[in-house]
């Protein structure tokens, strides 16, 4: 594993942004830390395709809202986003429905398992938040209407603002969640119960599959949710979001962005951030920066062990954190 990190401007020709370097610094700092690391925890064996990854892997990037970007380890090497990919769903929602997404469904924490039937019946029908797996397919629904291409258009959020035009869903990862996506198939039915989707429950599927089947590495994914660092405003200078609703994304982050685990993140942490069962974590430091780490190895609760930890270690050594 290389801890070599590296500074990618936006413009080929632009010197790094003075002090920049504190970030290099310090996420070579983190990498060798985390590969001293015991505990790695083990990859998603539920899903096939990302059962055999090594947990020992290990990349971070950080983007400045410039679009400077500071990596280490496997910073470029593309991961499957899953969970990560609900973010952009959401704001692509907002920016297009704006607050009509929010009554189908909540931005309060769980507290019971990302593929939790209980609270539905519970709740009638209604998800928790936007981050667990009823909350997701209740977005993709919403933006499938909205777009007729859910997943497209997640994709085509990301390859405009990393830059990276190589970014593309993984059709044996979506056919691998397809084959083992009973239970979020029982969700669908359940809330199509209700008249909360109204995507035909395998068309809705077949969406959400294949939006988590999208690949993209930490540089990726950091340069991607710029626009939550930058109040809103994407990399062209345009706006995707108002400044409250970028405000309302990172909230819902914070608070629900790590499966059950929320309230041991932000007290660790002190960032809204995004897990995804692939390992990589997203997470938004506004008007200083957005970071994506990567490491396969999960704990119980689905989120990265040495992504957590490093991630932990990066609020503390730089002093930046919401808090």
């Amino acid at each position: 594993m290389s801890h070599a990190s590296a500074a990618v401007p936006a413009s080929s020709a632009a010197a790094p942004p003075a002090g920049a370097h504190r970030f290099s610094a310090v996420i070579s700092r983190i990498a060798e830390e985390m590969a001293a690391r015991d505990d790695h925890g083990a990859p998603a064996d539920y899903i096939p395709m990302l059962a055999g990854v090594d947990p020992r892997r290990f990349g971070m990037a950080v983007a400045e809202p410039d679009g400077t970007v500071y990596g280490v380890g496997d910073w470029q090497q593309p991961f499957s986003t899953q969970s990560i990919s609900k973010v952009f769903a959401l704001a692509l929602a907002l920016s297009l429905d704006g607050e009509r997404i929010w009554r189908g469904v909540g931005r309060e924490p769980s507290g019971n398992p990302f593929n939790s039937l209980v609270q539905l019946e519970y709740e009638n029908g209604i998800p928790r938040n936007p981050f667990i797996n009823a909350g997701a397919l209740v977005v993709t629904d919403r933006l499938q209407a909205l777009t007729g291409d859910a997943a497209g258009q997640v994709r085509e959020l990301l390859r405009t603002e990393s830059g990276n035009a190589a970014i593309d869903f993984v059709p044996d990862v979506a056919a691998s969640e397809a084959a083992h996506g009973d239970r979020n198939a029982a969700l669908a039915h359940f809330m199509a119960s209700y008249g909360n989707v109204t995507l035909p429950v395998p068309e809705l599927l077949a969406a959400y599959f294949r939006q988590c089947s999208i690949e993209a590495s930490c540089a990726d994914l950091a340069l991607s949710a710029g626009f939550l660092a930058r109040h809103g405003v994407r990399a062209d200078g345009s706006a995707l979001l108002t400044r409250s609703q970028a405000k309302q994304v990172n909230a819902v982050m914070l608070t629900c962005g790590t499966y059950d685990a929320a309230g041991e993140f932000a007290y660790r942490v002190g960032l809204p951030g995004k897990s995804g069962v692939g390992g990589g974590i997203i997470a938004i430091v506004p008007g200083e920066c957005t970071l994506c780490v990567w490491s396969p190895g999960l704990d119980r609760r689905g989120n990265s062990v040495a992504g957590v930890a490093a991630l932990d270690r990066f609020t503390t050594l730089t002093g930046l954190s919401v808090f």
